[in-house]
């Protein structure tokens, strides 16, 4: 039922359309040091946040303030937006555009010799695992309340499994992340992140 849950949810939350990049207001000038101008990312300080919906952003503003998501650097910042200033830096980031990239079907993507490719477009429910696009969308876009996964650098996505495995990171919908990162071993984090990050 939660996988069904997920893809509901995905249709209903899709992200707003933006015809064009917001100005950049006020409020997110302190989040260009470790995300860029546009969101795109400075690895290893920041995760691209561009073209992730303004919903998602903002819950995770939230989370960070409510200290669900655990990070010394960005708790500190999270603090510093209040009100209406998170609806504005959520909607700037969001509407920043990405690289379009070519949706990928489970059937003809899947490879079967590759692992982190089975478990992006098929899951594993040997061990209840649902596939990373079952909630994440086509070729792990997102939408709504789940990120985009692809093209998201490889250290930032190994780091989040790994907080989820250790409990730093909540505030997912009936612990479902936490449960599905506390199956994966070390070698499929870092295969499935090295895969999300070469979907360009």
């Amino acid at each position: 039922m939660r996988v069904f849950a997920c893809l509901i949810s995905l249709c209903l939350l899709a992200q707003p359309a933006f015809s064009e990049p917001l100005p950049m207001p006020a409020s997110a000038q302190l989040c260009v040091g470790c995300h860029g101008p546009t969101g795109g990312g400075i690895e290893p300080v920041g995760p691209r946040i561009a073209g992730l919906s303004a919903e998602y952003i903002a819950q995770q503003i939230a989370l960070f303030q409510q200290g669900k998501r655990q990070n010394p650097i960005m708790a500190p910042m999270a603090m510093t937006l209040q009100g209406d200033k998170i609806t504005q830096v959520s909607e700037y980031f969001a509407s920043q555009a990405l690289p379009e990239i070519k949706l990928h079907i489970r059937g003809d993507t899947v490879s079967f010799n590759e692992p982190a490719s089975t478990l992006v477009y098929q899951g594993d429910w040997g061990r209840l695992i649902p596939a990373c696009v079952t909630c994440h969308g086509p070729s792990t876009l997102g939408g709504g309340q789940f990120p985009r996964l692809a093209g998201q650098q490889a250290s930032y996505i190994k780091t989040q499994l790994l907080a989820w495995q250790t409990g730093t990171r909540k505030g997912d919908v009936d612990g479902m992340m936490a449960s599905i990162a506390n199956k994966l071993t070390a070698a499929e984090i870092d295969a499935l992140a090295s895969y999300l990050a070469a979907i360009k």
